[in-house]
């Protein structure tokens, strides 16, 4: 069922994704005055189609449902092909000016939908955990900093922080982006207003993960109980005999204080059963617990498979709501779609010199993982996520490699400039090495998935 769920919704998310690209494409050749013949959702065999007559646009559903692409009449496509009324209206006759904005629309059709994304998700706002350091751990870019347990961060960069998830965000794009002094903006526990400056080296800026380590950045949450609150079937803590409510007394006679003594103790057995002692309705009794070795971060570790059971109460005096009204979220939509698109580009360019690790590229089982789990958290995780990914396919459309959009706008800045087309034997040259390059970006980013999954 995980599988079949994450699927759907990685279908779900390049199905909208590439629809809305080539429907710009197809949007603006119509209003240009080309003539479309077909505009598809979907690749492959035609399993349901629609034209008002023969002259009209046919629309379609294909089999594939991993894009979409739009045919427009073009003496490209061979001699003959084109009827001698429609050639005024072939793509290739078309002004420069035209052609070009044929071309750019589809990317930008991309990015707008990321702009109307991320201005939904500040309207209808999302709940997220309030960005408050917790314990600050000696030789991480943290603790020089002068970060002090409690801090609440209030922006960075003097970009508003208003959860955890969007502070991790703005931080990590920033060092990635190449700065290599980030101004965090704090205020203590004393509600004083002091400012933090995290201050990388080169390397902290080219590996996203080993940055998540050196940062130490570690969400404030108060000290639990080792109290279960949930339970997932099929698990260790299932087969051990747990139930909801029972309260870890001891492991292997050492009295268990809270929960992140209990999952400190999990971690380190992976494989190893542990004897344990705990209450259940006021009354104490032994259970041996074997916990499953997970790979997490090139190591190997133990998981039971059980939460801790948090107070509703706590659980809300931890969270915080952001949203904004309509009006106030279009400029920072705007802002928030430009800060990420920025931040894109230069990785992309880092990467490209060598100067950043290839395991920022992200494969379709990333992908696809990332669109299940968002799902699973709710819409709006799911609409941002979405947002993100429209940006980024955006971005990459419209870097200067031929085959890609970027390409095609390179060539006719080329025309523009001799005042002539470029020739169809150069164009193609050009673009098998930029077929070359997409294979290979699309090699190592599924290397990379397949590395990260296994």
């Amino acid at each position: 069922m995980d599988t079949l769920h994450t699927l759907f919704f990685f279908i779900v998310t390049i199905g909208i994704l590439v629809s809305i690209h080539e429907f710009g494409h197809f949007w603006v050749a119509r209003k240009s005055g080309i003539k479309v013949l077909r505009f598809s959702v979907g690749f492959g065999k035609v399993l349901w189609s629609y034209q008002k007559n023969p002259e009209s646009t046919e629309y379609a559903l294909s089999a594939i449902p991993l894009g979409g692409y739009v045919r427009m009449v073009d003496e490209r496509e061979g001699e003959g092909v084109v009827k001698p009324e429609d050639l005024p209206f072939a793509f290739n006759r078309q002004s420069l000016g035209v052609r070009a904005a044929v071309v750019a629309a589809g990317p930008l059709f991309n990015l707008a939908l990321a702009v109307m994304l991320f201005w939904l998700v500040l309207v209808i706002g999302e709940t997220g955990i309030k960005p408050i350091m917790g314990e600050i751990v000696q030789g991480t870019l943290a603790a020089e900093a002068g970060f002090v347990e409690g801090d609440y961060i209030q922006a960075v960069n003097d970009k508003p922080t208003p959860t955890w998830t969007e502070t991790i965000s703005i931080v990590v794009s920033s060092a990635l982006d190449g700065d290599q002094e980030i101004k965090v903006k704090v205020k203590d526990k004393d509600e004083q207003h002091q400012l933090r400056v995290l201050r990388l080296t080169e390397s902290d800026t080219e590996n996203p993960s080993a940055l998540a380590k050196r940062l130490g950045f570690n969400p404030w949450w108060p000290k639990l109980k080792p109290v279960i609150g949930k339970i997932i079937p099929d698990s260790a803590a299932s087969a051990a005999g747990l139930k909801i409510g029972d309260v870890i007394i001891s492991a292997d006679n050492i009295a268990m204080n809270d929960w992140e003594q209990w999952v400190g103790v999990v971690k380190k057995r992976p494989s190893e059963a542990i004897q344990i002692v705990i209450e259940r309705n006021d009354v104490q009794m032994p259970l041996t617990i074997t916990p499953k070795a997970v790979q997490e971060e090139n190591q190997t570790v133990g998981k039971i498979g059980a939460a801790v059971h948090a107070p509703e109460d706590l659980l809300k005096s931890m969270s915080v709501e952001h949203s904004l009204s309509p009006l106030a979220a279009i400029p920072a939509a705007f802002e928030t779609t430009y800060f990420y698109s920025m931040a894109t580009v230069r990785m992309m360019g880092k990467m490209l010199v060598g100067k950043a690790s290839v395991e920022n590229l992200s494969g379709p089982i990333s992908i696809a993982e990332t669109a299940g789990e968002t799902a699973n958290m709710g819409f709006v995780h799911f609409v941002r996520f979405l947002a993100f990914v429209s940006l980024s396919l955006g971005v990459l459309n419209l870097l200067p490699i031929p085959v890609l959009d970027g390409g095609h706008l390179l060539f006719y800045a080329v025309e523009a400039v001799k005042g002539s087309p470029v020739s169809e034997k150069i164009q193609a040259m050009f673009q098998q090495v930029g077929l070359a390059m997409l294979v290979t970006l699309m090699v190592t980013a599924i290397f990379m998935d397949i590395q990260r999954h296994f």
